[in-house]
């Protein structure tokens, strides 16, 4: 099979899986070795290097959902709550968080070195944020798991930071909780390619 053809199929597997649970088809020493390759080895701008991840496994990893659960309770409305609160059950049941972060510290050491692209570098971290977290989503699908990537930041931010003593400067930008899956991804549709993709010189 074709280097290129594995690497689309492991793409088109990846995909939003809310049914898992706490229990893990690989060695935590496995999760670990895809976050750490995921960080030497996936680009960012000038070889900036500002991404930052946080992995919560286990009873960290419920807690992180607690402390959701909690700052959410704060301002849902109480008939709306059960849902939202069912809603965290399902994450908390997972094996695992994967944290993403931009360290700011980096980014404005950026802006400073290169200061003609300085209002580009905030960009280029998210942007090499998102493929930190599409490589290890896609990874982590690949050895077996399910998973979602939600955003309850900046809601959970000061709480996290304190818990786990998370330098200020990191930003958070998103989570994917994962865990061995119970039932398959839900059905997906796509645009038109016509509207999406445009090709001259072919």
């Amino acid at each position: 099979m074709p280097s290129s053809t594995a690497f689309l199929e492991a793409i088109k597997a990846r995909r939003t899986n809310y049914a898992i649970t706490n229990t893990s088809p690989i060695p935590d020493s496995k999760i670990q070795e895809i976050i750490n390759e995921t960080v030497l080895h996936v680009p960012s701008a000038f070889n900036s290097q500002s991404t930052r991840v946080v992995l919560l496994l286990k009873g960290e990893h419920e807690k992180l959902w607690d402390i959701t659960t909690d700052a959410l309770r704060a301002i849902v409305p109480a008939e709306q709550f059960p849902a939202t609160e069912q809603r965290m059950r399902s994450f908390k049941a997972g094996y695992g968080t994967v944290l993403f972060y931009t360290d700011r510290a980096v980014v404005r050491g950026m802006q400073d070195k290169f200061a003609v692209y300085a209002d580009r570098f905030p960009t280029w971290g998210t942007e090499s944020t998102a493929m930190h977290q599409f490589a290890v989503w896609t990874a982590l699908e690949l050895e077996g798991f399910g998973a979602s990537l939600q955003h309850y930041n900046p809601l959970i931010d000061e709480k996290v930071a304190s818990t786990w003593a998370i330098d200020r400067d990191w930003e958070l930008t998103s989570t994917l909780v994962f865990g061995a899956p119970t039932g398959e991804a839900g059905p997906k549709t796509f645009e038109s390619l016509e509207k999406r993709v445009k090709v001259f010189g072919a």
